[in-house]
């Protein structure tokens, strides 16, 4: 029995001559969908497998699919003759494009097998037997080169005994080490400097083991963490033995891992006595590996040559590299991926110290692994887009650094000393810029993150889909309309409506509002007074520290206040400096910075009256509506009045004229509430429901909405004259009482002009079996609905019209806006770069386009 060893993540390219059975094996060794058959897309652009002249589009389309295929990292098999060098090449080269092996495996079956095998088959019954014979000389020529093709692996099965008994095992890739899930310590480059890599595994609770001569030779964590080394452990230091000694015997126990950096690929060439340049301390180490033994510097080859380029680890959600690696090289094995790992990209310019110009690969990573490496020194330990730079120098005089993962606590000794002189000062910018080269904030979105259709994981709801024709709908508005995108890192979801009442003169009603969350299993609710006014974010920094170090804002602005779409409330910026003023002001007179641990502040709020935002939509829509309806059913009343008068019978269209100017005028009553003169701020009232986040707390999961109101009612205490109280009522479904108290609040409050409540669970988030339950639900005022459908909505037929509105996409879209909302608050709350939490809002913005009634 042959065993054929394949790796996972592989190109397996079969050769054989037709009738050698490579269809068979295939489909007995691999999953179908994994085999990309050239007889088969032959067909798909023939309707005919055996059309030799479709064969060139046949291969385009073969290579197509096995490139989409590798570029996804699914294994794929190639079943086609391929006993043609050339083929073959085009194969290999596919493979290479992907940094995946290609593996051949050969079926050399004898000749007399393969033609009668032929000549059983109906659509083969023709072919000519010297089209075997020519297969088969091909195939014989081509098989010792195949190594030197680029096949890194080469299976010859002979004979059909073999081809039937040959089995498949896969091998995971060598830098496959998803297996182990930590905990880490992964320790930057360390140049030789044996004494300070001690003082650093010490500070990170590792326990030394010292040979008879007293030199560390292993090192072993208590708690079972394992260290891993990014490379660079030589050249340029005081004891590249000692660092080898110590690093070589901690992975031989497997108390450690550890990566090729390239110094370590250049000593091996010296060691090997292959023409290196002798250069940035190399020279140091091949001196004191000359004063060991001759079996240490052996030793030390096998170790530095045996490693291998990166390490995926803990499930894929952690890489190690020397120099860093891009998304599309994780987990793959090329010489281009080994390349990158150990130097990294550079623009091919280089700087004023005659070093070259290192591309900041890191500023444009977008993928979800954490990505820790070293190689280019830096001075101080800085997260960029999930990735960090582990390498602060300590050869330099700097610091030996480490990262425990997954904790995400970065760990530092001091050097020593200087033990090498850098040709770049260690502050001078690590990425330089380059002609040619657009550099760009690695925390901002870029427009490669949003264009066409998306999808955005949200941990509390799942992958949500953003459809291209609404991303470029969000595009025009983020890019033209937004606030300052440092301030931008959250936007409130649209909110769902209450199920549609069946009760006389009613459209909605707080019974089908608590029927939602009974049929939900949530029994405590919290009813809150709906303020009639405009949805306002209010984002806040203590002091000018505060915004210039959280927000990397430094314009002389302390925060931003800005609607559901992210538009700015104000357009002058001393006005908004102005309103924040205020909310400073109570925050500090309600102890709000000292208990929260805080010098910034997230605000949920809405912003009183309607008229300070939408003016333009109260004269341009409600105010024009409510004249000529006023204006038209006052003469029409007076006509038909005059008409009765001379006995005409016009009773039942005076009374209907009569009902629609009492509803017309209703509909004026009930948009005038909202409506007062603001001049300045003064008039101006602003109602905060929620404290949606602060330093190191996503306070719209972690706390109940009764916490969240207490905190607005101090601010309301601080500045009454400023702030708003929100009304409330706690409700019990289980109690009668409770349920019929709140109605009648409701009741009362509406009949006063008032636009209704909002109903939450009393604890606030709240999951369910497929998402999170709604974080509120609106019930509306009869009176008020009148300003959403006009003044006649309750007109009987006009009213059963609109009770078979259709709630399900607006109930949906509350749900995935609300998801995405918190993913936003999560990722800022946890320090991810500005580009991740953008992604989120940007998706609230781009489903705000969806086709869904506004009146809902």
């Amino acid at each position: 029995m042959s065993e054929l060893a394949v790796p996972e993540l592989s190109l397996v390219v079969l050769i054989g001559t037709s009738g050698s059975g490579k269809s068979t094996f295939a489909h007995k060794h691999f999953r179908s969908t994994a085999v990309v058959s050239s007889d088969a897309c032959r067909g798909i652009v023939a309707d005919d497998e055996n059309d030799q002249a479709a064969t060139p589009d046949a291969f385009a389309l073969l290579h197509h699919i096995v490139g989409i295929r590798l570029r996804r990292g699914l294994l794929t098999v190639v079943d086609a003759t391929n006993v043609q060098a050339k083929a073959r090449e085009a194969l290999v080269r596919v493979a290479r494009e992907h940094d995946v092996l290609p593996v051949a495996i050969v079926l050399d079956v004898p000749e007399r097998v393969c033609v009668d095998r032929n000549a059983a088959r109906a659509d083969r019954a023709d072919l000519p037997a010297r089209v075997i014979s020519r297969q088969r000389r091909e195939l014989r020529n081509g098989l010792r080169g195949l190594a030197r093709e680029g096949f890194r692996k080469v299976h010859v099965l002979r004979g059909v005994e073999e081809v039937d008994e040959a089995v498949i095992a896969y091998e995971k890739a060598y830098n496959d080490k998803r297996d182990l899930t930590g905990p880490f310590d992964v320790i930057g480059d360390v140049h030789g400097c044996r004494s300070e890599l001690e003082t650093l595994l010490t500070t990170l609770g590792y326990a030394l083991v010292r040979d008879d001569l007293g030199r560390p030779v292993d090192a072993a964590h208590p708690d079972g963490r394992t260290a891993v080394f990014v490379g660079d452990l030589v050249d340029r230091g005081p004891d590249t033995p000692g660092v080898l000694r110590l690093a070589m015997g901690m992975v031989e126990a497997g108390h450690a891992l550890c990566v090729t950096g390239n110094h370590e690929n250049k000593l091996v060439r010296a060691l090997d006595g292959r023409n290196v340049k002798v250069a940035h301390g190399l020279a140091e180490s091949l001196e004191q590996l000359g004063a060991e033994d001759e079996d240490f510097r052996k030793r030390v080859r096998a170790f530095c040559d045996g490693l291998i380029s990166h390490y995926v680890l803990d499930g894929g959600k952690l890489v190690v590299a020397h120099a860093g690696l891009k998304e599309e090289f994780h987990g793959r094995a090329s010489g281009r991926v080994r390349s990158f790992a150990m130097y990294g990209e550079t623009t091919g310019e280089t700087d004023e110290f005659g070093l070259p110009v290192r591309y900041p690969w890191a500023h444009d990573y977008r993928g979800q692994a954490t990505v820790l490496y070293g190689h280019t020194p830096v001075l101080d330990l800085e997260w960029v887009n999930n990735t960090l730079c582990l390498d602060t120098g300590v050869v330099f005089g700097g610091r030996l650094s480490a990262l425990r993962y997954p904790e995400r606590e970065p760990v530092s000794v001091p050097a020593e000393q200087v033990w090498y002189e850098p040709v770049r000062p260690l502050e001078a910018a690590t990425f330089a810029s380059a002609a040619g080269v657009v550099r760009r904030d690695p925390g901002v979105l870029d427009l490669d993150d949003v264009l066409g259709r998306r999808t955005v994981e949200a941990r509390h709801l799942g992958r949500v889909t953003v459809q291209e024709e609404n991303a470029a709908a969000a595009l025009e508005v983020m890019s033209r309309f937004a606030v300052d995108p440092r301030w931008l890192v959250y936007l409130p979801p649209t909110m769902a409506p209450c199920g549609t009442s069946t009760l006389p003169g009613f459209l909605e009603h707080p019974a089908e509002a608590f029927q939602a969350y009974r049929d939900e299993g949530v029994r405590e609710l919290l009813c809150e007074e709906k303020h009639m006014g405009s949805r306002a974010v209010v984002i806040l920094a203590r002091d000018l520290d505060a915004a210039r170090n959280r927000f990397g804002v430094d314009d002389g602005s302390t925060g931003a206040v800005y609607t559901r779409t992210g538009r700015p409330f104000f357009d002058r910026p001393e006005r908004v400096e102005a309103v924040l003023a205020r909310v400073r002001s109570a925050a500090d007179t309600a102890d709000l910075w000292a208990e929260l641990g805080t010098d910034w502040l997230l605000l949920d709020c809405e912003l009183l009256p309607w008229s300070a935002k939408a003016m333009g939509l109260l004269r341009d829509q409600y105010a024009a509506v409510g004249a000529a309806a006023r204006a038209s059913l006052a003469a029409a009343t007076s006509v038909l009045s005059a008409a009765a008068a001379r006995g005409l019978d016009v009773g039942e269209l005076a009374a209907r004229q009569e009902r629609r100017l009492a509803g017309a005028l209703a509909f004026t009553t009930a948009y005038g509430r909202y409506c007062w003169p603001v001049d300045g701020l003064e008039g101006l009232r602003l109602a905060p429901f929620q404290i949606l986040a602060s330093q190191g707390g996503n306070h719209a999961v972690g706390k109940d909405n009764a916490w969240h109101l207490e905190l607005a009612d101090r601010l309301v205490a601080a500045d009454p004259d400023f702030f708003t109280r929100t009304g409330r009522r706690v409700v019990d479904l289980d109690d009668e009482t409770s349920v019929a108290d709140a109605t009648a609040w409701w009741q009362t409050m509406t009949a006063a002009g008032g636009e209704g409540m909002v109903v939450k669970p009393l604890h606030g988030f709240t999951p369910g079996p497929r998402g999170p339950v709604q974080p509120g639900v609106k019930c509306r005022g009869p009176e008020y609905l009148r300003i959403i459908y006009g003044p006649e909505y309750l007109e009987p037929e006009n009213l059963e019209r609109l009770r078979r509105r259709g709630l399900g996409r607006k109930r949906s879209l509350a749900s995935r806006e609300y998801a995405l909302g918190l993913e936003s608050l999560e990722r800022f709350v946890g320090g991810e770069p500005l580009w991740r939490v953008h992604e989120a809002v940007f998706a609230v913005l781009a489903l705000e386009s969806e086709p869904v009634d506004p009146r809902l």
